[in-house]
């Protein structure tokens, strides 16, 4: 969430902000229930001070009937109050959660298609076999047999392609982890406050991609950002010890909800599929520097696997709530003849970190909250996805990346 203090004094910008991220909220509405709020606090806090006084001379003999007829009237006056108070910052807190991140001046406003292009890498070849048909026609990939067990959009990897995509994860992994990123593993559920301080806050409410777990506060992670932002929730980290960067692999579950009109086919889209993720928490003046950071490993991990790919400014309406600003790497597609989402690298400022309440304390003894970043080394199904696209040879085989060789047997094709 965003400071209440920031927001009083910025209202216009966080509102326009807001706005420009296609987020429908009330910033004045925000502001006369943060103003009745805090009146009502006033209202009961004079209250509690009266009950206290009125005790207090109550103690050490026969109570006067008028200081028992006020203590009984101010008991009945802050429960009223105390009432009041708990609707206002219910209303009031709904509505601060509901306002996203700002955004930097350098992000362009509109929706996907406004998105700005900042760079470009490799060559924009076509002719390419789609990698469903390449992938089944080899015995490789079962959509079919993923639909019995668990429904549409779920699949079996098989054979040699199994195989790929564990040396993908084991080659990116110790890319990253030479980058001075440390591995962890996390929860692959996690409790709603970590959930909803993550900012994955849909814009409506078909938008929810989370598969909730009945009965328990506990939802499937749609990304090892949720955990690992939580990680630190409610500590207070000393700034000699920043930044922490972080790698972890995890399955990511996404239902996938309002994903209308986004390519779909194959292993693009999907209901499960393994991901690394790159993640950092740093003090407020190195997070624009992390950020491009983070994006340049990525796109050193993408350039070494030999796929064509440019970079991406995000657009504004395509944000979400936490992010600032997002990059992402769209990989060139033969196949489509068009550039395909492959990973994105978000700086998110103090957004998420003010939400859980993670801390840096300064040298001076400045308690500050931290920023944090997330970025997508490898998301494995849309890595063998791009993989395929570009390697497979006429004859159905599929020549190995030379940077995935020692992983795969030093074998050069599959």
């Amino acid at each position: 969430m965003l400071d209440i203090r920031y927001i009083r004094e910025n209202a216009d910008k966080v509102q326009q902000s807001a706005k420009d991220k296609g987020y429908d909220v009330s910033i004045s509405d925000l502001l006369k229930l943060d103003d009745e709020r805090r009146e009502l606090q006033q209202q009961v806090d004079a209250l509690r001070e009266r009950r206290n006084a009125n005790a207090a001379s109550m103690k050490g003999g026969k109570p006067e009937q008028s200081a028992i007829d006020e203590g009984k009237q101010i008991k009945v006056e802050l429960a009223e109050r105390e009432g009041y108070l708990q609707n206002a910052e219910a209303e009031y807190n709904k509505l601060l959660w509901n306002v996203p991140n700002l955004t930097f001046d350098d992000v362009p406003v509109g929706g996907e298609e406004d998105s700005v292009e900042i760079k470009k890498v490799g060559e924009q070849k076509t002719g390419a076999k789609d990698h469903v048909d390449f992938a089944t026609a080899r015995g490789w990939l079962d959509f079919e047999r993923g639909a019995k067990v668990a429904g549409a959009k779920f699949y079996y990897l098989k054979g040699d392609l199994a195989l790929l995509e564990n040396a993908v994860t084991q080659y990116a992994l110790d890319f990253v982890m030479k980058k001075g990123f440390t591995y962890l593993t996390v929860p692959h559920l996690v409790n709603q406050r970590t959930l909803t301080g993550t900012g994955f806050a849909p814009r409506t409410s078909d938008q929810s991609d989370e598969y909730a777990i009945e009965g328990e506060d506990l939802s499937l992670i749609a990304t090892a950002e949720i955990p690992l932002t939580g990680m630190h929730a409610d500590e207070i980290i000393d700034e000699k010890e920043l930044p922490l960067t972080y790698a972890a692999l995890s399955p990511c579950y996404r239902r996938e909800a309002g994903a209308a009109g986004k390519h779909t086919r194959g292993l693009f889209r999907v209901h499960q599929f393994n991901k690394l993720e790159m993640y950092a928490f740093t003090t407020a003046e190195e997070s624009k520097d992390m950020h491009e950071r983070i994006l340049g490993v990525e796109e050193e991990l993408w350039q070494s696997l030999g796929i064509p790919y440019h970079v991406i400014n995000i657009a504004s309406g395509d944000l979400g709530a936490p992010a600032a600003k997002k990059y992402d790497i769209e990989y060139w597609s033969p196949v489509d003849e068009m550039y395909r989402e492959l990973t994105s690298c978000s700086n998110c400022t103090d957004f998420q970190t003010r939400n859980l309440n993670v801390r840096v304390r300064r040298a001076d003894g400045r308690v500050e909250m931290m920023h944090s970043l997330n970025g997508t080394a490898v998301s494995l199904a849309r890595s063998l996805v791009a993989i395929i696209e570009h390697y497979q040879n006429d004859d159905g085989t599929l020549r190995v990346p030379d940077v995935l060789k020692p992983y795969l047997g030093n074998r050069d094709t599959l």
